[in-house]
């Protein structure tokens, strides 16, 4: 039997530090081999439970055989052949507790981000794999995270799971959505529900000419599985059309009250005395950090890890809020995030954030809509390019806003046409 053909057992997740306690929880020793293939490689819990489950195939990855034949038949898999569940026992092991946990004790999103795109990299590798060792493998990357809708707090005292699986395939393009549950407690009750859903998109290269590469089909069997594919179809061929029609709106340059935008950011730049004093550039909201991308950080394939991207622009975005609210703010939603180009190992990455825009109707739930770009920039060339685009939503914690009564979030308004149609374009792609 094909070993992908059986269901995978749920993958426990541990803490990757010892403990300076006797007695601590730990896992079995079993299942906890050493990563000596992957010196230096990015190392968290989760990457380490699925590299070390999933051996076999990345050592293959490690160093690809570029001179065998690429895969000569495709298969034709079930979702069940990718499904992949991974557990965070939060309740019992208190090291790996405390490395997840962020000052409210809930889980803290970034790391979640990082777990999420390791989770869906597995999973996509294993669908594409043809367990032929005479062949070489593709080589797989991010290409987009769809909208992930934060529908619930997300404890760090409660045990977590993470369930996925691929949902839809194109030629070479892969989309893989992912649950975050967590169990009913007595305070909660009810059934287990889903905490956070995600959808991510990999498109596969052949190693050796750096093409887009045919992956694998994909044939859902139950109605469930049929349903989430036709959605992903119908969303795949919306999102195309859509951007079509933005770009002809946006360049009328009278569309979505374009003009409007920019009038009142005349105002601030002409005469900035008689400015709506609730209202503020988006040029004053931009926050910005630096680093150099170390080895400590690649992923499987030598290229800087996709979430620890993400990770690094969640915390900048949420800073970026909470310098902008004035309030603790509390993370709702990744809008979207595009991975236009890899990222390596000694790159110079700038992260510029800001503010794009807000909606205050709600006044329960104020929206505050965050736009994080990364920058790989080489001083020696004198070159910037755009590597990745984040965006982010947040609102203002109840709390801190409950401390802070009548407070109103401020209009964002653009100071050239350049912001405008970012603005307006974020606009469009949120209201899909």
């Amino acid at each position: 039997m094909d070993s992908d053909s059986v269901p995978s057992s749920p993958i426990p997740i541990f803490s990757t530090f010892s403990s300076p306690f006797d007695g601590s929880p730990k896992g079995n020793d079993s299942t906890r081999k050493t990563l000596s293939l992957w010196p230096g490689m990015y190392h968290s819990p989760v990457t380490n439970a699925l590299w070390e489950t999933r051996s076999k195939t990345f050592e293959r990855l490690l160093d690809p055989p570029l001179d065998a034949p690429p895969q000569s038949e495709l298969l034709t898999k079930i979702p069940s052949q990718s499904r992949m569940t991974i557990l965070y026992n939060f309740s019992s092991d208190y090291i790996l507790r405390e490395q997840y946990r962020d000052p409210w004790n809930e889980v803290r999103i970034g790391k979640l981000l990082e777990d999420l795109d390791a989770l869906a990299g597995t999973i996509s590798v294993k669908h594409c794999s043809d367990v032929d060792s005479t062949t070489r493998p593709l080589y797989l990357v991010t290409a987009s995270v769809d909208k992930m809708v934060l529908k619930k707090p997300i404890s760090v005292n409660i045990d977590l799971k993470i369930v996925g699986a691929v949902i839809w395939v194109g030629r070479s393009s892969i989309e893989i959505q992912l649950e975050v549950t967590q169990p009913p407690t007595a305070i909660t009750g009810g059934s287990e529900s889903v905490a956070l859903t995600a959808n991510f998109i990999f498109v596969a290269r052949d190693y050796k000419t750096g093409k887009a590469a045919p992956v694998n089909r994909l044939s859902p069997e139950t109605e469930q599985e049929k349903m989430l594919y036709e959605a992903s179809e119908a969303r795949n061929i919306l999102r195309k059309r859509k951007i079509k029609e933005g770009r002809k709106e946006i360049e009328n340059g009278k569309a979505n009250g374009f003009e409007a935008l920019l009038a009142e950011g005349r105002i601030f730049c002409d005469m900035p005395a008689l400015a709506n004093r609730d209202s503020i550039l988006l040029r004053d909201t931009r926050l910005e950090n630096s680093l150099i991308c170390q080895p400590q950080q690649r992923n499987i394939h030598g290229r800087i890890f996709g979430g620890f991207l993400m990770h690094r622009a969640f915390e900048l975005a949420f800073s970026t809020a909470y310098a902008f609210a004035g309030m603790m703010p509390s993370f709702l939603e990744v809008d979207h995030v595009d991975f236009l180009k890899p990222v390596d190992v000694g790159d110079f990455l700038r992260f510029k954030s800001c503010v794009l825009y807000t909606e205050s109707e709600n006044s329960d739930q104020p929206l505050i809509h965050i736009e994080v770009v990364a920058h790989v920039t080489r001083p020696e060339l004198r070159s910037s390019e755009v590597s990745n685009k984040f965006y982010f939503t947040f609102t203002v914690r109840r709390e801190a806003k409950a401390m802070n009564d009548g407070y109103r979030i401020r209009k964002v308004v653009p100071a050239t046409e350049e912001e405008a149609r970012r603005i307006l374009a974020r606009m469009e792609a949120d209201s899909l």
